[in-house]
Order: C-alpha cells, then structure tokens, then sequence
C-alpha cells in the first residue's frame, strides 16, 4: 500500500488508533533523510507527552527507538538506521495504537483514542503504582510477633524493617507490581483453594523458590501471604492505581535507543561501557553485561549481540534446590524442570579500565576460603587479620577482548561490586564483606602476575577510644554484628552473616573508600582509611542515615545500596528502603571518632531528597512503593544535565530517576516498552564530546531477574539501552 493518501480508520471493531499516512509534512515538523517525524491527536486535540516508538526486526538484534511528542502532539525520531520500522504510541491515558510501517524520512499523522475506563488505562501503568496498593501492616503492629501470634516476623521491629525487608527480599529481583506478579496469570486462579494458597505456590516456584520463601519468613509469611492474597484480589476485582503524570519539560527531550541482547533465561546483572575515570575512552564501542547470561556484549553501531559463559579454575558441585528441604521442588512457572544450559559463575558487576579490560566479580574456584587468607598464614594481611569467614563465593576476572582471553584470580575476601580508584597503582576496590573490605593492586598485579602479592584488605575497626589509632586486641561483634562496647577498645563493626555484607563501594578522592552496609535498619555507610602502612594503620569510621524509632518517621532515611561520589567530595547513596536519595557531606560532621562515633552521631551531614511516585498504603513516613537498586553520579555530564548529577535506578517505576541538586527537582526518565525496565546498574559515555547531545549518552539495562515477566512473557531477553537528551522534542 503507498504511503502517500492511504488512510486507517478506526472501526465498529474498536480497533486502538487511526493511522494517516500522508498529505504532505506535518505541520511544524520535517523529517530529514533518517528521521520519521509527525503529529500525535486524539479526540480532543494533540496529544502532549506520549510516547512515539519505532522498532524494527530487520538486524541482528532487536533495535527501537523512542521519543516523546512536544505541547503540540508533535514528534521526531532520529537518526534511524535504514530498515522498516513499525511505528505507534503508548501514552497515559491512552490505548496502545495499532502499528503501521514507515521507513526513514517518513511524514506521518497519528490519531490516538483515550482508554475507555481507568482499568484500561492502567494497564500500561509503571509497576510502582500497582504495587503503592499494596497495604502494609500498620505501625502499632510492630514489633512482630511471629507465627502464633500477629503474623508478623519477630525480628521486624517496626514498620521500616518489614518495608525495608519486603523491598530488598522481594523487590531485590525483579519488579513486584507487574502484571506477571499481581495478577500471577500464569496461574489458574481456579485450580486453587483461595489466592493465599496460589500466592503460597507462586513464591515456591522455579530456582529461586527457595530464596522467596526464605525472605518472606523471614518478614512473617502468614501476614505477608494474607496482604499479597488481598492485594490480587483486590486488583482483580477492579481496583486500579492513581494515574501517573505524563513527562514533562525536560522529559519530554529524552530520546531511548534500545538494542536486544541477554537470553531467555539468564538475566544481564548491569552494565558497563567505559572507564568510569574517564568516560571519552572507547567511543562508540560495544557494551559488555554480565549476570545470570554470563558475558553479553552488544556492537551497538554494527547491532550485533554475542554472549559466552565464563570460565573458572575449578569446577563447583552442583547442589540440588529444594523448598525448605522437602524432597520435592515445585518446578518454574514458566520452564518447567528444562534446564537453562547457562554458565555463569555467579558474575555480577562489571568494570573497564584505561586498558580496555573488563573487569568481572565472579566465582573462580569452590567456596571454601584458600589456607594462605587464614589463621597461621604468612600473608602480611592474614597475619594482622586472618579471615574469619571459611564460605565465599565470588572473586575476580578481566577478559581482555583484544586477545577474547580471561584472566582468572583468586581473592581472600568477599567480592561484590567493584570500582577503579584513580591512583598510579590503579587500585581495584571490591565490596563484599563488612568483615574486611579488600583491593588488587592491579599494576602490581600486571608486573608480577602474583595475585597474593597484590591483594590486601582492612578489617573494619572504628576508633571508639579516641586515640586517634586502631589498636589491637578490640571489641569484636557476633556473627549478627551485634557488638558491646567497651569504651577503652576499639570496635570492628564488620558481621560474618551473609545477609549483612557490604553493598556499594566507591573510592573518593581524599584517597578513602566508603562502603554501604544494608542491614540492620538504618543501614550504614562505612569509611576506611589505609593510611600509610596497611594492615597497621587501617581505620574506619561509621555513619548512619537520620533514623529515630521513637521519633518522627517522616525523617526517617534507611537502606544504603548504591553509593558514588561528586568530583566535589560529597558522597551520594541510594536510599531503598526510605525512598530516597540521599548526600552525606563528612565536611560537617563534629564528632568523627570515639565512644559516640558510632552511627547517629552526624545526622547534620545529610540531606535527604525524596524520590517521586506513590507510597504503598498504610505507610508511615516517607517510604514509597519504588525501588532504588543502585546509583551513580554523572560527573562528567555524559547525560547533559551537569556534572555532578545524581541518578539513581528506579526499578519498580521503569525509569532512571535524575536529581538536579541545585533546585531539588527530579528528571523522569522512563522507558515505556516493553513494560518491567528494571535496571541495576548504569554508566555514561562521550562519544564525541563536539557533538553535541548526540555524543554523549546513559546506558542502562533491562535487569530483571525474570525477563519472562517483561511484557511479552516466556521468550523476552534483556536488551540495553542509552538514554539521550536533546535541547526540545524535535532536535534533529
């Protein structure tokens, strides 16, 4: 059919969208020889902030891209590659138009019809609202009192641990709010007594059935089963979130280029692009991902995506995944008992260097801690603090894809996320462990190849005496963290328990390292100094965010995950558990070591921004139903908004959350397709610092840990994307 004249028009059917292609340029809006471009109306006029979205199957991967249409309903998409596209909207407020076809240089006229009920409207609603229906127990039901009596988890001492416990143990995966969690249609609703014994089955399902039923004991399964049960019900008998807003200003200038990569059954963790010191280094290059896929790597100019497993020295058992030891396992909801045929040795986080190596944590050997980081070693760390936990699962790899060859390396301590301090021995922090927070030495590492030689770690010891120094013996925690102080020691304040390990890590440039510790509320961050003669002259000090259980719960923050730093100093973290995102200037603190140098002793060096969207019901204080996973500052303003810009993932709200600290205000940059954008990690590129906004750009992946809940279900993959802005909505 030619373009020129042809017309769609709506039908008796009550097809979503007419669709006219033709009669001459849109008024106000050209497309060049690569851009499709138009207009947007409905009934009433043009349609303001909604979503354009081009995407094409004819490369090797699944490519798209997407604009947001200015005050008039206008649009322009750019820079398209040569292919044919289908080309629709999706807006709130609106039904999904049908596609239609066009090739670059397209003019086209897009008429749009509103939703006819608020059900319908919703169902393209980020999974945050859905989920801020959710009704959490009230505050005078804390603290729990377990299974025989409220329902409640007897360690859930108020109402933030249960919020704080429901978001990293249950929102830790994947988006809770969805339509494959809150209305669990993969499920025959019918085939059960009520929704609590469906929701009891759901969360038995697949490999990780273990660890959801683990998490949801521990909050207080019945309680929690009855409120989730309730929540379905509710839902499914018509109850329906607020209305989101439609991007506004700045948002409206977002431009989201999408490329498929990952696999069906292997989620991508996060992602890297470049050398986080200096994000010019490898423009236009490929994008590497690691995760439950092992290592993805996408060719973004030639759209092409690879993936391999990973190597390791030793192969581990495999041990059998049972439900709570029961010599059954109820099988994947989705895959049944087919096995994913996927090795990926527990790989997490990757980071470049100014080699170009990508840096990995990973598993390359069994659990079991080696003898030389133990008691009775002659290694200059073990000697002063010989590891004490015996079970770690992850160390460390580069595979350099000049020679497409890993390079495998054995560590002491726990390994987690890692970053490259800008030092001349390029200095790779790992977090992992509270216990003992440890760096490679990679130039030594690269001079010697001796991965004892250039590893090291400090206990984390703070200064409660006073003195100035870390002196030996000191009050040492129990396996909880939980520590009596004697006021004439110092104090470790590190736990061997998994569930209280360090999180976020990143080296600030007065030569220190800052680490976040989840668990228990508040939450921690945690600064180590080496000094000038590691082991020795370790030392650490603890903050904590403003947290009063007796108090005012609106000034409550708690939850450190992700934590960068400003090439100013200030250290900024995610708060997940609260819903904030949150500064720490050191700079104002009064009291930095002894005997009340132990948490809240500097709520003055903090500020607290909270992040936008609903909370859930019953919630006291400021804590919404989003989540924010990890954080990153731009300090190099690869997005266009500033050095120094805080963002920070929001996982439940498909969306990267920009802050602009200046004035307070948030950036919503949401990814409205395919729904469940749940991203990890993210990183900047310049490209081409002379080019404006399309030099630089923001990458971040889909990294569920289902894509089978990504709209589309059983068969979608991750796919990285770069997040553009441009100076309006129509910028060529």
């Amino acid at each position: 059919m030619s373009a020129k004249g042809c017309t769609a028009c709506l039908s008796g059917l009550g097809l979503a969208a007419a669709l006219v292609l033709g009669g001459g340029p849109a008024p106000g809006v050209l497309a060049a020889g690569d851009d499709i471009a138009g207009t947007v109306a409905g009934a009433a006029g043009p349609e303001a902030g909604v979503w354009v979205i081009a995407e094409t199957g004819d490369f090797d991967t699944s490519f798209r891209k997407t604009v947001v249409t200015d005050d008039a309903g206008r649009f322009l998409v750019p820079d398209l590659p040569d292919a044919t596209y289908d080309v629709w909207v999706r807006g709130y407020g609106l039904v999904d138009s049908e596609k239609t076809s066009a090739r670059p240089g397209g003019q086209l006229e897009l008429t749009v019809r509103a939703a006819a009920t608020p059900r319908e409207a919703a169902e393209v609603y980020p999974a945050n609202y859905w989920y801020s229906l959710l009704e959490v127990p009230p505050a005078s039901d804390f603290p729990g009192t377990g299974p025989r009596g409220n329902g409640i988890g007897a360690a859930m001492r108020t109402q933030a641990d249960w919020i704080d416990r429901m978001k990293d143990g249950c929102q830790l995966c994947h988006q809770l709010g969805n339509h494959a969690t809150r209305e669990m249609p993969m499920l025959d609703l019918d085939d059960f007594d009520s929704t609590a014994d469906a929701w009891n089955h759901r969360i038995q399902a697949g490999g990780a059935g273990p660890a959801m039923a683990a998490e949801i004991n521990r909050i207080g399964r019945p309680r929690a089963i009855r409120l989730y049960a309730e929540w379905t019900d509710r839902i499914r008998a018509g109850e329906v979130p607020p209305a989101p807003p439609r991007p506004q200003g700045v948002e409206r200038n977002v431009v989201l280029t999408s490329w498929g990569w990952g696999h069906p059954r292997g989620m991508v963790h996060d992602n890297v692009s470049t050398d986080k010191r200096n994000p010019t280094l490898y423009p236009n290059g490929p994008v590497y991902g690691v995760g439950g896929a092992g290592l993805v790597i996408t060719d973004v100019a030639a759209r092409r995506s690879v993936r391999m497993d990973l190597p390791t020295r030793i192969e581990r058992p495999r041990q059998a995944t049972n439900y709570e030891g029961s010599s059954t396992r109820v099988p994947s909801l989705y895959w049944g008992d087919e096995p994913a045929g996927l090795v990926s040795r527990s790989a997490h986080n990757p980071m470049m260097d100014d080699r170009g190596r990508l840096w990995i944590t990973q598993a390359v050997r069994p659990n079991d801690v080696p003898g030389w980081c133990l008691e009775g070693s002659d290694h200059p760390f073990a000697r002063y603090y010989p590891i004490q936990h015996r079970d770690e699962s992850r160390q460390v790899s580069y595979y350099d894809p000049e020679t497409g060859e890993f390079e495998l390396i054995d560590t002491c301590f726990f390994t987690h996320h890692l970053q490259f301090a800008d030092d001349a021995d390029d200095t790779l922090w790992l977090s992992g462990s509270t216990e003992a927070v440890g760096w490679l030495n990679t130039r030594l590492y690269d001079e010697t190849g001796d991965e004892r030689a250039a590893q090291g770690w400090c206990p984390t010891v703070i200064d409660t005496n006073g003195d100035g120094v870390i002196t030996r013996p000191w009050n040492e925690p129990d396996r909880d963290g939980a520590v009596e102080i004697d006021p004439a020691r110092d104090t470790r304040i590190g736990s061997l328990d998994k569930f209280r390990r360090a999180y976020g890590i990143i080296p600030h440039p007065d030569g220190s390292v800052w680490i976040t510790r989840r668990f228990p509320v508040p939450g921690q961050l945690i600064r180590i100094e080496r000094g000038d003669n590691p082991p020795e002259t370790c030392k650490a000090e603890v903050y904590e965010p403003p947290y009063d259980p007796d108090g005012d719960p609106d000034l409550w923050g708690y939850g450190p995950r992700g934590i960068d730093v400003d090439r100013n100093g200030l250290v900024w973290t995610a708060l997940g558990g609260s819903g904030h995102v949150a500064s720490f200037d050191r700079g104002k603190c009064g009291v930095l070591a002894g005997p009340e140098a132990t948490g809240q002793h500097c709520v003055e060096g903090w500020t607290l921004y909270q992040t936008p969207g609903p909370r859930m019901k019953g919630v006291e204080g400021t804590a919404n139903a989003d989540y924010h996973y990890y954080h990153w500052v731009d300090q190099f303003d690869t997005l266009g908004l500033g050095e120094n810009v805080p963002i920070t993932t929001g996982t439940t709200s498909d969306a990267l959350l920009v802050l602009l600290p200046e004035t307070g205000e948030w950036v919503t940059m949401r990814v409205p397709y395919p729904l469940g954008f749940y991203s990890r990690g993210l990183d900047g590129r310049i490209d081409d610092p002379d080019a404006g906004w399309k030099g630089r750009g923001v990458w971040a992946s889909f990294n569920t840990g289902s894509t089978f809940h990504l709209e589309g279900g059983k068969g979608m993959t991750s796919e990285i994307v770069r997040f553009q802005i441009r100076p309006d909505p129509l910028a060529e």
